[in-house]
């Protein structure tokens, strides 16, 4: 009999740990509708111990996401588990997930205790976890570099405790396929209780293994894998969801006929909008979503594929969210045309919203004749923004640049404001520094620069720059975007972006 695979997401956790991955509230909100719509089993929705901003990031996503089980994660600690349980109580599908690392090098490095002490804390937190919540995940960190027998033990005892998920981490990415499926195993044979508890993992990707260590583990009885939208996480990441996914799709029989409830034609989708978010580009070679992964450049393989798509390709692009056929955007082509193919690519325009992206889309098709995906991507990253353009305190309005190598920079900027047009001038090291003087005049809110990275989104001379921002507002990263094909009004675009973002959450706080 087929087997369900539970897939239990943790974008929201252990992705958002991801260096200058940080997510506003209505950001995660945002994610966690779409995982529902992916049809994922479990959100884990954040850490809310940690924080007064990720408690109430997981407190909204338990009230206003049905479908999947919305997890807090936690300490063995009473005041983290009661604070997981007060942020996802009125989840109609709540979990709490609590970890200790048991390992020696975690008990000795960091806990500094001893397994005893940690067997007794690890035990009595699941229990107070049980008392407050139906479903509780237990996970034994750094369980492959943890000793067998003690593992056995503390996973014994804790099902006992109310534990019904036990999970194994591969916490540093630090197993062997051959020998994490054995330790799956092993568990199965030496756990008297196992069968009380469903047991998953955890993979880490520091050897670029996490998903074949996640592939042995359900060989040997995993039903629950722990994972990612595009493989984001701590260091290498974790497990990618959409390559796990789409594994167990594909090559289902391989897995004696275990399955999956995800809804696959969401997966490109998820993937544009968790890295637009994050500010983390998908690389173009990676795996079901990234540009290159349905592309055909050599023409032996456009032949075949073209003749018969299985020839060269094992997943039809329909499948996870893309369109088999592609087409070639011009002048020529009307808006109908351009609706379609950014419908194809996620994304659905309102009425007034397509003048704007018609416009900046008729003026690249006169620069560059053909406009490609990438293209377009740039140009909705750019116009989609959190700030709707009605709430947004400034808006790009002109540029003037004036610059050489043996003269200072000057920069005249004007955005419009509420009171119309304001602009003004500055001077500075190079045209990008001399253009984020000019617009902190207008603002009065400078902000320090945290990050700077600039990108040619498809290749020639007219391609559009992709320009990414991170500022740095009371200890919080804030990123900003902006396209165009002159890499200094993208620059500017993206700080002015960075800039109402940070009004909108201040005005927020204070309301």
């Amino acid at each position: 009999m087929a087997e369900k695979i539970l897939i239990f997401d943790t974008t929201l956790r252990d992705a958002e740990q991801t260096p200058g991955a940080a997510l506003n509230g209505a950001e995660k909100l945002a994610i966690a509708k779409h995982l529902a719509n992916l049809n994922v089993d479990v959100i884990e929705a954040g850490f809310p111990r940690s924080s007064p901003a990720d408690f109430e990031a997981v407190k909204q996503i338990a009230n206003e996401v049905e479908g999947p089980e919305i997890c807090a994660l936690s300490r063995i600690v009473e005041k983290d588990i009661t604070d997981a349980w007060e942020a996802i109580k009125d989840s109609t599908r709540p979990r709490i997930h609590t970890f200790v690392g048991t390992s020696e090098i975690h008990i000795q490095g960091i806990m500094r205790s001893n397994r005893e002490t940690i067997l007794q804390r690890s035990t009595e937190a699941v229990g107070y976890a049980r008392s407050l919540c139906a479903t509780v995940e237990f996970s034994p960190m750094d369980a492959a570099r943890t000793e067998p027998d003690y593992l056995f033990q503390i996973v014994e005892a804790t099902i006992e405790a109310g534990a019904s998920i036990i999970n194994i981490p591969d916490t540093v990415g630090y197993a062997i396929p051959s020998e994490f499926g054995r330790l799956i195993a092993e568990i199965r044979q030496n756990v008297q209780n196992i069968d009380r508890a469903i047991i998953s993992v955890h993979c880490h990707n520091d050897l670029g293994l996490a998903v074949a260590n996640s592939i042995e583990a359900i060989k040997n009885g995993a039903r629950q894998i722990e994972c990612t939208v595009n493989g984001l996480g701590e260091r290498a990441g974790n497990t990618s969801l959409e390559e796990i996914v789409m594994a167990i799709r594909t090559r289902r029989n391989h897995f004696g006929g275990v399955y999956t409830d995800v809804n696959a034609s969401e997966i490109v989708p998820i993937s544009r909008l968790v890295s637009r978010t994050m500010g983390i580009p998908v690389a173009p070679n990676k795996a079901i979503v990234g540009a290159n992964a349905f592309a055909h450049s050599s023409g032996i393989h456009q032949d075949g594929v073209i003749k018969q798509r299985d020839t060269f390709e094992i997943i039809n692009p329909k499948e996870v969210g893309l369109q088999e056929s592609q087409i070639i955007l011009s002048p020529r082509s009307g808006r109908n045309a351009l609706r379609h193919r950014l419908s194809i690519l996620g994304y659905e325009i309102e009425p007034e919203q397509m003048d704007s992206v018609y416009d900046r889309f008729l003026a690249l098709a006169d620069k560059k004749k053909e406009v490609h995906d990438a293209d377009l991507e740039a140009i909705m990253r750019d116009e989609i923004r959190t700030i709707p353009v009605s709430e947004a305190a400034y808006r790009f309005d002109h540029i003037q640049i004036f610059s050489g190598n043996n003269i200072s920079s000057t920069a005249t900027v004007g955005l419009q404001t509420a009171d119309g047009i304001v602009t003004e001038a500055a001077t500075g090291d190079g045209p990008v520094n001399a253009t984020y003087r000019a617009i902190d005049r207008v603002t009065d809110l400078p902000l320090k620069l945290s990050d700077y990275s600039i990108r040619s989104v498809t290749e020639g001379k007219d391609a559009i720059g992709e320009v990414t921002v991170k500022v740095e507002d009371k200890g919080r990263l804030i990123v900003g975007h902006g396209a165009s094909t002159d890499i200094i009004e993208a620059s500017a675009k993206a700080y002015i972006n960075a800039i109402n973002k940070v009004i909108h959450s201040q005005e927020n706080a204070g309301s």
